[in-house]
C-alpha cells in the first residue's frame, strides 16, 4: 500500500503542483467534485491507499467506497471524511458526479487559534462512522457551506483563513452529529484513559513562549513516569489507539509548534530552539530537518 501526498494528489488531479506547498503552515483547499472528475484521467476512482492529509466531501452520484474494513454503497448523497490514518478505495458508478471536497494538513487546524487535534475528535477515530448517507436536505445545507469555502478560497480578505477553518470545523461538527451515540461517547477502558491523559499532557504545554517559557515534557520517559506508567507500556497503548509512537506524536507536535513559531514570531532560532527544549541550536536544526526535509531558517 502507498501513500499519496499533496504533490501526488495535484499531479493526478491537475498535472500543477502548487509552489511553495512544502513550506506552507498547514496547506488547505477546495474542489468542485464534478471538475476535478472531468480532468482525472482515473474517471475518478481513487486506489485503495492511504493519504497524507484529511478530505471531507459532500457526494452526489452512484458510488462505491471501501473505507478500512467496511463497504458502503451510496446511490444519492454522500459525507464522507477521510483521515491519513485510514486507507480508502472510492469508485465513481456513474459519470454524473457532483459536489465539493476539500483537503487539509493537520497543521491548518492545529494552531493557537483553534487548538484543534484532528485524530482527537470522533469523526476521524479508527473504526468511527467516515461515509454518511445524507438527505436532500442535509445535502443542500452542507452544499451550501462548501460553496462558502469555494468562494472564499479565491477571495483577497486577509482573514479568509480563519474563516475557511471555521466552515472545514462547521461541517465537521454536522457530520459527529449524525453519528451514533456509541461512537461519540466510546467507553473509556484504561488504555483510552492512557491515551487521553497523554494527549492532554502534551497539548497543555502548548503555545510555548520563549525565552520565558521552556518545554518541559519533551521524551517518551518524561510522560511516562508523569503518568506512572512504564514507558513500553505507553508506547504500546499509543500505538494502539493512535497508530503512532510515543516518540512520533511528541515529535509531530513539537515540529507544528516550531513552524508556527517560525512563521508567526520575530523569535531567533536559537530562541525558538530553547523554547522547544533543546540545548543546541544544531540540535533543533538537524531534528526539524529530519521532519520536514527543510532547515528552520528555509521553512522561514
Amino acid at each position: 500500500m502507498n501513500t499519496t501526498s499533496l504533490e501526488d494528489f495535484y499531479r493526478e488531479t491537475s498535472g500543477l503542483v502548487p509552489a511553495g506547498i512544502s513550506r506552507e503552515l498547514g496547506h488547505f483547499n477546495v474542489f468542485r467534485t464534478e471538475e476535478v472528475f472531468a480532468k482525472t484521467k482515473t474517471s475518478g476512482q481513487m486506489p485503495y491507499n492511504r493519504r497524507a492529509y484529511y478530505k471531507i466531501s459532500i457526494i452526489s452520484g452512484k458510488n462505491k467506497a471501501e473505507y478500512a474494513d467496511k463497504v458502503f454503497d451510496i446511490d444519492t448523497h454522500a459525507l464522507l471524511f477521510a483521515s491519513p490514518r485510514i486507507p480508502y478505495h472510492w469508485l465513481p458508478q456513474d459519470d454524473q458526479q457532483q459536489g465539493y471536497f476539500c483537503i487539509f494538513t493537520e497543521d491548518f487546524l492545529l494552531s493557537t487559534k483553534s487548538g484543534v487535534v484532528l485524530d482527537d475528535l470522533p469523526i476521524f477515530r479508527s473504526g468511527g462512522y467516515p461515509i454518511f448517507k445524507v438527505s436532500d436536505e442535509e445535502a443542500a445545507e452542507i452544499t451550501a457551506i462548501f460553496a462558502k469555502m469555494y468562494r472564499e478560497i479565491s477571495s483577497d480578505y486577509i482573514y479568509k483563513y480563519d474563516l475557511l477553518r471555521n466552515y472545514v470545523l462547521e461541517v465537521i461538527h454536522f457530520g459527529q452529529k449524525l453519528q451514533p451515540a456509541t461512537a461519540m461517547y466510546p467507553t473509556h477502558n484504561a488504555a483510552a484513559r492512557i491515551s487521553s491523559l497523554f494527549i492532554e499532557l502534551l497539548e497543555r504545554q502548548f503555545p510555548v513562549e520563549p525565552p520565558h517559557q521552556r518545554l518541559q515534557l519533551r521524551t517518551p520517559k518524561d510522560f511516562a513516569d508523569r503518568l506512572a506508567v512504564h514507558v513500553n507500556h505507553l508506547n504500546k497503548v499509543l500505538r494502539e489507539n493512535t497508530g503512532k509512537t510515543t516518540t512520533e506524536l511528541i515529535s509531530s507536535r513539537i515540529t507544528q509548534e516550531a513552524k508556527i513559531l517560525l512563521k508567526q514570531t520575530d523569535l531567533s532560532i536559537s530562541e525558538i530552539a530553547y523554547g522547544l527544549g533543546f540545548e543546541e541550536v544544531a540540535h533543533f536544526s538537524n531534528f526539524f530537518k529530519k521532519q520536514t526535509s527543510i532547515t528552520p531558517a528555509g521553512f522561514r
